[in-house]
């Protein structure tokens, strides 16, 4: 039946059109964003794990933050730990010296007071941030390693502490200095030949210096392994963030070669559902061609 009130025809091929128009706008948003979920509409589901997720990244990124100022703390530790490692021998060498018959004892002293003021200028410049991990009690000292998002959904940031031991007792960070009667070097400091040592004096003072020397060792040790798990850990981080962004891209971001072809099509569609609205408009013209 052909009604002139109701064009039934025109009114299918409007909704058409409508509904075509409405996938254009998604897919022209889709293209414009380059994403296939932009907000919790689109896909509630993928929109609040993409949200989290950001969120997680977001604290990696700190973290790498937090791994970088902590492997410079290691660092600044480790190369004083060396340094002073070095010095130490040189002390050894002098000690050997004056253990050979005619050396002058005194002489070989005053080089060595040098060697032990250079240890103190070792210990005090060994700081970072105000930081001294060679003096006073470094034991409670941590860096962060890492963010944890467990399966309750709680997070947590993981540290790493460092257990070594002090080379120097208290570090004054007004004037930098170090405390040299404690610590493992205050024997060393202790020291001080003045040409009445035996034998068995000098045997002791070498005694003193090779117990530091394996001291200082495995306080190196120690630093080196945390560095390395702090360099293993940024790299961890750094694999972990990519994978984050890969998989919230495989949750929201749009396909373009798939979008750019729907977008084709449905500009096909969009001329042929106004083609059909003309048509159905033009029944009504039709009608009056009958009264004529």
């Amino acid at each position: 039946m052909s009604s002139i009130l109701t064009n039934t025809s025109a009114m299918s091929a409007l909704q058409t059109l409508r509904s075509i128009n409405n996938s254009m706008e998604t897919t022209q948003d889709r293209i414009s964003s380059g994403m296939r979920v932009g907000a919790a509409k689109d896909n509630a589901a993928y929109w609040s794990i993409a949200t989290t997720m950001r969120s997680d990244n977001a604290a990696l990124s700190a973290v790498q933050d937090a791994l970088g100022l902590g492997a410079a703390k290691v660092d600044t530790a480790y190369a004083g730990v060396n340094a002073a490692i070095d010095v130490v021998k040189e002390i050894k060498a002098k000690l050997v010296t004056a253990t050979e018959q005619g050396v002058d004892k005194v002489k070989v002293q005053e080089e060595i007071k040098q060697l032990q003021e250079q240890l103190k200028s070792i210990g005090a410049g060994a700081s970072f941030n105000g930081e001294n991990w060679l003096a006073g009690d470094p034991s409670g000292s941590t860096v962060v390693t890492g963010f944890v998002r467990g399966g309750d959904g709680t997070v947590k940031v993981t540290t790493a502490e460092y257990e070594g031991e002090a080379l120097f007792g208290a570090y004054d960070p007004t004037d930098g200095s170090v405390d040299d009667s404690a610590g493992i070097l205050a024997n060393v400091f202790a020291i001080e030949l003045d040409g009445t040592e035996d034998d068995g004096d000098m045997a002791t003072h070498l005694d003193t210096v090779e117990s530091a020397l394996k001291s200082m060792q495995t306080v190196g040790s120690t630093l080196g392994s945390l560095s390395k798990r702090i360099s293993l850990q940024e790299d961890f981080a750094q694999k972990l963030s990519d994978a984050i962004d890969k998989g919230v891209g495989r949750l929201v971001d749009a396909d373009m070669n798939e979008e750019s072809t729907r977008l084709k099509a449905l500009q096909t569609q969009q001329q042929l559902a106004i083609q059909s609205l003309s048509i159905a408009n033009s029944n009504s013209q039709n009608i009056l061609s009958l009264f004529r």
